[in-house]
């Protein structure tokens, strides 16, 4: 006789835990690459960042004016109507006829057709679904071209400004910027312009704010970074140098309608004196050790505004722990979600409650100041600081 077997239960091949677990673990793969691991309370800080950034966008093109002399009753139409067009007008007329025949459509998905003895019914809302989708791919193709063509703009643009502060002879540096697009009208620069850094020569130090958004702004930015290096290289004095760019930019503004806001300084090491030109731009703040506030407010007209402009140069002497900062509006005019501004006084006290640090910390301590008080807020101005400290 053989030997019995013992006859085996047989298994299944999965368990419902273990589909559990791996279905979950793909939600979760999803969901994580879906929202890029934000919490929902970022999700939605997000959404209404955006929806509020939207509302401004198409709310430029209302006439609010006209809106409050209308009675109640009519506004919801007019604003519904002006919202519309200003979709609309923003779309090639291609695209404005897809979205006409999706209208359409929703409005007659109401309304059931039968065709003969078939009893067919032709689904009003799927084809309308299928329009705005068309629509929806159409529009991001162009997003997509526009910000890779943005970042190959930004790519280039960062070339302009300095990546490391210049090492100084008893001072430190630091600088930061967040463009409000992906390019930036804000310039920010330091540096020896005879390269004579090491024997102790002349450090030019410049913040500037060139007038409009996006790419045109950061066009003139370009420009004025290639002439303020090329003017600066051969030697000039600071007046002649902002003379000079005065005279390059008015020759380039426009009419006066794309002016460039700037401070110019020079800082020499052996005497510890920084000698500057304030073109229109914010004061910079000038923190003493002993807690004094001054402002560098000496200087005259944006640049570009009037060729004939005569700029007033003063100069400072700073001490071990003073600290500058200049910045751009963009810092003043942050606002946060209830539309109120950062200010020049908030900004003033921000700077006067500075803890003894260096450059790189203080600059990280007034740039979350300002962060804490936006939040998700989109901001419509670039944002830019330049912190310069005596040791």
């Amino acid at each position: 006789m053989g030997v019995k077997r013992p006859i085996l239960a047989k298994q299944p091949f999965f368990s419902v835990g273990a589909v559990r677990r791996k279905v979950s673990g793909h939600v979760r793969d999803f969901w994580g690459r879906l929202s890029e691991d934000s919490q929902i309370d970022d999700l939605w800080a997000q959404f209404a960042a955006d929806t509020r950034a939207s509302y401004g966008f198409y709310g430029r093109d209302v006439d609010w004016a006209k809106l409050s002399q209308m009675p109640g009753w009519r506004k919801p139409l007019y604003i519904a109507n002006q919202f519309f067009w200003a979709l609309m007008l923003k779309l090639t007329p291609a695209r404005r006829v897809i979205v006409l025949l999706a209208l359409v459509m929703l409005v007659l998905s109401g309304i059931k057709f039968h065709f003969g003895t078939l009893d067919f019914s032709f689904n009003f809302e799927f084809a309308a679904a299928v329009l705005l989708l068309l629509l929806l791919f159409l529009e991001l193709s162009d997003k997509v071209i526009m910000k890779r063509d943005l970042e190959i703009a930004r790519e280039i643009q960062t070339w302009l400004v300095p990546v490391h502060p210049p090492e100084v002879i008893n001072a430190d540096i630091a600088f930061a910027t967040r463009p409000q697009n992906s390019v930036a009208g804000d310039y920010y620069d330091a540096f020896f312009p005879l390269n004579d850094g090491a024997r102790g020569g002349k450090l030019l130090v410049v913040i500037a704010d060139v007038a409009g958004k996006s790419v045109p702004a950061a066009l003139l930015m370009a420009t004025f970074q290639a002439s303020l290096r090329t003017i600066a290289g051969g030697g000039v004095t600071l007046h002649e140098l902002v003379h000079r760019l005065n005279q390059y930019a008015s020759a380039h503004s426009l009419d006066g309608r794309r002016f460039t806001t700037a401070v110019v300084a020079e800082y020499e090491p052996a005497t510890r004196r920084f000698t500057y030109v304030n073109a229109g731009h914010n004061h910079p703040v000038l923190r003493r050790a002993t807690g004094e506030m001054e402002r560098l407010d000496k200087g005259g007209l944006p640049l570009g505004i009037l060729a004939e402009a005569v700029y007033e140069v003063a100069s400072v002497e700073v001490h071990s722990g003073d600290l500058l900062v200049f910045y751009t509006d963009g810092v003043v005019e942050a606002f946060n979600e209830n539309g109120e501004q950062f200010s020049e006084a908030q900004w003033s006290e921000v700077v006067q409650s500075l803890p003894a640090l260096s450059a790189a910390d203080s600059l990280r301590f007034l740039m979350h100041r300002v962060d804490d008080f936006v939040g998700m807020t989109r901001q419509s101005d670039d944002i830019t600081c330049l912190v310069f400290r005596v040791e």
